[in-house]
């Protein structure tokens, strides 16, 4: 049994977030040793050479003594659960007050000096992350974008010292080890399967994520799906929709034959003049002008940054348009949920049908919830990968389907297919490790493929 000197804080996980927590210890003094449950983890050599004189201890974390530890740390993807760790249950920190068990945004939120914009949801938090970062840049802000998305938290305080407001995007992962978060503004932008390899259930799974309201002075929540109200109070609340407004809210309305972005009764921008397509990137913009409105950048500025975004790579991307097709990179859309909201929010806007590609590893979800909306918008569904016959199964009888051996065939396909107006969506409900290395591998071969049509047609 190894022994966790007294005093000492614990480091779990020797990842990009585990490493930046090591940093940031190290620039405040704090005594501390790192742990991690592999055996090898990669990075180790490069973090002892760096660090020769902190102790790490690779392996069960059951051999570790910690009954005079100052705190444990965890990375995102250690599991606050993981054998060993069940002795800090109902310990609390001596000078925070906090729980012995934390994560690395519970030490940021000690040091920031700055308001905290936070966005959690099981879909499109990296968009309207992003869509908040770019509006209080173009708004003047000295701001800083990171969290779950690009720079871990805790760099943030390094890179942008004199930041006046932190954008942060936050998993569940994150939320669950945070004790209180004391954002400016907080939003929980949809709710849907994911994660319950960790979580356990649904149920859990949303009370993590409802951790993002703790201490929060303004939340901003789905009037379409209540799974996003926080079940306590807050001290202001706004709700965004796919509908016509109510009161105060903000959504979206038909007015002289266009659909307008709206807040309560005022238009704000018509919908068409967005870059982004579909309606699901609307609301994600209304997510982030109500963020916009309660920190008080200026309107002109958020809406130049609506007319102007392109969309992050691999989430609603538009590739190309050809011979009056589009088609759109979704390859992040690796649960049921994100793909769900890129056919309901893409089919409504489309002058034609909608061709989806999808397969992959469906990590044992029920894809019945595609069968509706593709039935509604859908040409056809070509499908492809290790879980194509589930797909299959899921869709039978609701539109035409075929199957492919891979995305180069469902290319293929598609183009044979596709007429003016349609839409070729990229968005497969699985994860991609059954023919790609990630998801952006993914997206980039369908880039490339998309490229490599437009170049011949051209």
């Amino acid at each position: 049994m190894v022994k966790v000197p007294k005093g000492t804080t614990l480091v779990v996980g020797l990842g990009l977030s585990g490493r930046a927590i090591c940093r940031h210890l190290g620039q405040l003094d704090m005594p501390y040793m790192v742990a991690d449950t592999r055996a090898a983890p990669p990075g180790l050599a490069d973090f002892q050479a760096a660090h020769p004189t902190i102790e790490v201890h690779c392996g069960p974390l059951t051999d570790l003594d910690l009954a005079e530890v100052a705190e444990v740390v965890v990375s995102p993807g250690v599991d606050p659960h993981t054998p060993g760790l069940a002795a800090l249950a109902g310990r609390f920190h001596e000078t925070t007050g906090e729980p012995a068990l934390v994560g690395e945004i519970a030490l940021f939120v000690r040091a920031a000096r700055a308001p905290i914009a936070a966005i959690t949801g099981s879909n499109a938090k990296s968009t309207v992350t992003t869509l908040v970062g770019e509006m209080a840049r173009m708004a003047g802000v000295r701001v800083a974008v990171g969290g779950n998305l690009g720079t871990p938290a805790l760099e943030l305080l390094e890179v942008v010292p004199d930041a006046e407001l932190f954008v942060l995007e936050l998993s569940s992962f994150q939320l669950e080890t945070t004790p209180r978060l004391g954002a400016e503004t907080a939003a929980f932008l949809n709710l849907s399967e994911d994660h319950l390899d960790r979580h356990g259930d649904m149920a859990d799974y949303r009370a993590a994520k409802l951790g993002i309201f703790r201490g929060a002075r303004h939340g901003v929540v789905n009037a379409d799906d209540p799974g996003t109200w926080p079940e306590a109070p807050l001290p202001a609340v706004d709700r965004f929709s796919t509908r016509s407004p109510q009161d105060d809210d903000w959504g979206i309305a038909r007015r002289d034959g266009r659909d307008w972005l709206m807040h309560g009764s005022e238009r704000l921008l018509a919908a068409d003049e967005m870059r982004l397509p579909g309606r699901h990137h609307q609301v994600n913009a209304l997510a982030a002008l109500a963020m916009g409105h309660r920190l008080g950048l200026s309107r002109p500025a958020m809406l130049e940054v609506l007319r102007r975004f392109p969309g992050l790579p691999h989430r609603g991307e538009l590739v190309a348009e050809i011979d009056g097709v589009r088609w759109i990179n979704d390859s992040k859309g690796t649960n049921v949920g994100a793909t769900l909201a890129a056919i309901e929010g893409l089919g409504p806007t489309l002058e034609g049908r909608l061709i989806l590609l999808a397969g992959g590893v469906g990590k044992g979800a029920d894809f019945q919830p595609l069968a509706a909306p593709l039935a509604r918008y859908g040409r056809e569904a070509i499908l492809f990968g290790r879980d194509a016959e589930q797909l299959e199964q899921a869709l039978h009888g609701r539109l035409s389907l075929t199957r492919v051996a891979d995305l180069q065939a469902a290319l293929v396909r598609a183009v044979e297919i596709a007429a003016p107006g349609d839409c070729v969506l990229l968005s497969p409900a699985c994860a991609s490790l059954d023919q790609f290395s990630d998801y952006q591998a993914r997206g980039e071969a369908f880039r490339r493929l998309v490229e490599r049509l437009a170049g011949e047609v051209a």
